[in-house]
């Protein structure tokens, strides 16, 4: 079984962190400081935002122009060099989506998610035929390689359900128009749902869904998100919690303390408006026979 890394995505997003609030006591903007090491403002947000490695020699530019002590600077160029470390997912960059590889490197860090859909079975809960029902609809030019390749990197992306080594909690609150909706096909849909059952007995993953009786609640208003929360070391270092929000246009990230505790309500209010696991469970079984007749 492969055993789990974070990769370069935690480190950076550290370093990220630290440049950032460095930047602010300096008092300077992104264009200031832009103009000041002579980069672009985007290549400024993206080392704030964690979505790109940075050499040594860049990060000790920046300690100094943000008035940095000797101490920090050279401890933030020492993890500088962490930032260039590869975790498993890069050998699928060529299928993965801007922004989305600083996705996964989380997701393989996390300690729990929280996950609210309204559409589609999320990716880390689906079968390879639903998967590639769902990027052949998407990618409508993709090679027929090309959509294997996004298969199988969903595939071992759901490796963190049952791996041995610090096996997150994952919780789903599921609409249950994503039960009726046959993607693929009955035979397709039938073959989910059963599996999205089988997931469901896992003792890490808790899993419900919010019935059409309910009418209006709180989750039709926000739209899907996870919320991915990270092992608490009792340092500097530890991850904050995250808030993820995919868009057509792509990727948002909120760690605002405010953000996550808005989206932390909203899950509780949809997870609690829900189904209990048990009753979610004969739901799912119910709808996956209705597809098998």
């Amino acid at each position: 079984m492969r055993e789990t890394t974070t990769g370069s995505t935690v480190p950076r997003r550290q370093l990220g962190r630290y440049l950032r609030e460095l930047r602010g006591r300096a008092r300077l903007t992104v264009r200031a400081a832009a103009a000041e090491l002579e980069w672009s403002e985007t290549k400024i947000w993206r080392i704030e935002t964690g979505q790109t490695p940075l050499r040594s020699l860049d990060t000790e530019a920046m300690c100094k122009i943000y008035g940095a002590s000797e101490e920090l600077t050279d401890y933030l160029k020492t993890l500088s060099k962490k930032t260039k470390e590869q975790g498993w997912w890069h050998g699928y960059g060529d299928v993965i989506p801007d922004g989305f590889g600083l996705y996964i490197g989380l997701e393989e860090a996390v300690s729990s998610m929280q996950c609210y859909e309204t559409s589609l079975i999320p990716g880390l809960l689906q079968t390879p035929h639903y998967s590639r029902m769902l990027i052949k609809e998407y990618k409508p030019l993709a090679t027929d390689d090309e959509i294997e390749r996004r298969v199988e990197l969903r595939s071992a992306r759901q490796a963190l359900l049952t791996r041995s080594v610090a096996r997150p909690s994952v919780s789903v609150v599921l609409n249950e128009a994503i039960l009726r909706r046959p993607v693929g096909g009955p035979k397709v849909m039938a073959h989910q749902l059963i599996h999205l059952a089988e997931l469901a007995q896992l003792d890490t993953v808790h899993l419900r869904v919010i019935p059409f009786a309910v009418g209006m609640y709180h989750g039709l208003i926000t739209g899907p998100f996870v919320i991915m929360r990270f092992p608490n070391n009792g340092t500097r270092d530890s991850e904050p919690p995250v808030v993820f929000i995919e868009h057509l246009a792509g990727e948002l990230f909120l760690d605002k303390p405010s953000e996550v505790e808005l989206y932390g309500t909203t899950f509780h209010n949809t997870w609690t408006t829900s189904l209990d696991e048990q009753a979610s469970l004969h739901l799912i079984r119910q709808a996956a026979k209705e597809f098998r007749q």
